[in-house]
């Protein structure tokens, strides 16, 4: 996976928006400069999940950028988006990439050197590492500190992004690490202008590089 497609992660959420659409947000999002799109929907049903999918996926194509979808990579193949991303108790990179196939992006969660470099070993493309803050939208997510996320970076050679309540005032401690992005949820969909948000972070995302 191209590194700069990490620099500016969005998990997508609908529950942050307030009711709003959530394919217009993420074109806001993309206009404001997103680089990578994720979605995540864990309690639709698959069908649905597809065909969410396909409207998403027609809207990062007008801006170039990947669509990722959250742990289900049938409905991810099924849908023709560019990847998904697996936790550590979802199915095994090794086993999608044998039936997936060479193209498709695939991203792992990593909380340790062992896990990162176990995730490159059987074929993923990227990682995500954190939770590098506390975290409103997983808030039994382990922790990762700035030093730990440093450490994992330097020990693949696959990009990782840090992810885990990430925003544009916190982000800065973040720089140095060798993260190739920071992935946000609530930072982005929470706001109430979400183009003029991702702006203000894809500045800042730069500037940790």
């Amino acid at each position: 996976m191209r590194r700069t497609a990490l620099t500016l992660y969005a998990v997508t959420d609908r529950h942050c928006l307030g009711g709003r659409d959530l394919e217009t947000e993420v074109e806001h999002a993309l206009a404001g400069g997103v680089t990578c799109v994720q979605l995540r929907e864990k309690d639709m049903p698959e069908q649905e999940l597809i065909a969410e999918a396909i409207r998403i996926k027609a809207i990062c194509r007008k801006y170039g950028v990947p669509l990722i979808l959250n742990d289900n990579y049938r409905a991810a193949l099924a849908a023709g988006a560019d990847g998904v991303h697996v936790g550590l108790t979802d199915t095994p990179a090794a086993e999608i990439r044998k039936a997936a196939g060479a193209q498709f992006l695939i991203g792992a969660t990593a909380k340790t050197v062992q896990q990162a470099r176990a995730a490159e070993a059987a074929g993923a493309d990227y990682l995500g590492v954190g939770a590098v803050f506390p975290s409103p939208t997983k808030t039994d997510a382990v922790r990762i500190t700035p030093e730990a996320l440093r450490t994992i970076c330097h020990a693949v050679r696959i990009p990782a992004v840090a992810i885990g309540g990430i925003t544009a005032e916190n982000a800065a401690v973040l720089q140095g690490s060798g993260a190739a992005g920071i992935a946000v949820v609530s930072a982005l969909f929470g706001a109430a202008d979400v183009k003029a948000a991702a702006q203000q972070l894809r500045a800042v995302a730069e500037g940790l590089t």
